[in-house]
């Protein structure tokens, strides 16, 4: 049983720029660079048939290429951090693009997202960190910005059922055309 998510891959320039956030945080689990991406949907743990209805599905998204930008770094669990993460701007593009998926998943039956999307690269899985480390680990990086850069493509992931995911494969890709205008 696949455990699925599509999301937008990571320019290995970006990738780097992120890994040089790492370190300086006992608690931290570092995320390896070549796993960073951008969550559109979770999907989960689902069987064959649905995977393939899912892929079907997704392929029927025709959409421009979206510009991403990842400015500025957060945490989530505000009393227990869990994770760290560079925020990505939520462009107009990017959040139709998610709700296309949204849409067209709920459309074959999955259950809806239950968290609104908020787009991020998730860099470090925390146990045990306090929210004063974070906040001063944060308060150090937190001005982080990278060049922009165009997603030309969407991709379904596929994961093993792990503590933190990883590694992720690329099970499917769906093109984001050029803009016409």
């Amino acid at each position: 049983m696949p455990r699925l998510f599509t999301g937008l891959e990571i320019p290995p320039d970006i990738r780097m720029r992120l890994a040089q956030l790492r370190g300086g945080l006992r608690s931290a689990r570092w995320i390896d660079t070549e796993n960073y991406h951008i969550t559109l949907r979770f999907i989960g743990d689902i069987d064959d048939r649905t995977a393939d209805e899912v892929a079907a599905m997704l392929d029927t998204v025709k959409r421009t290429e979206v510009r991403v930008r990842l400015s500025g770094l957060g945490a989530f669990g505000s009393r227990k951090p869990h994770s760290i993460w560079a925020r990505v701007e939520p462009t107009p593009e990017l959040l139709e693009l998610q709700a296309e998926q949204e849409r067209l998943l709920q459309r074959i039956g999955l259950p809806p997202e239950g968290r609104k999307f908020t787009p991020h690269v998730t860099i470090a899985r925390l146990k045990g960190a306090s929210a004063r480390e974070v906040a001063s680990w944060l308060s150090i990086r937190g001005d982080f910005e990278a060049p922009s850069f165009m997603a030309s493509r969407f991709v379904l992931f596929s994961s093993r059922a792990s503590q933190g995911g990883g590694p992720y494969l690329v099970e499917e890709e769906y093109p984001l055309y050029a803009d016409a205008a």
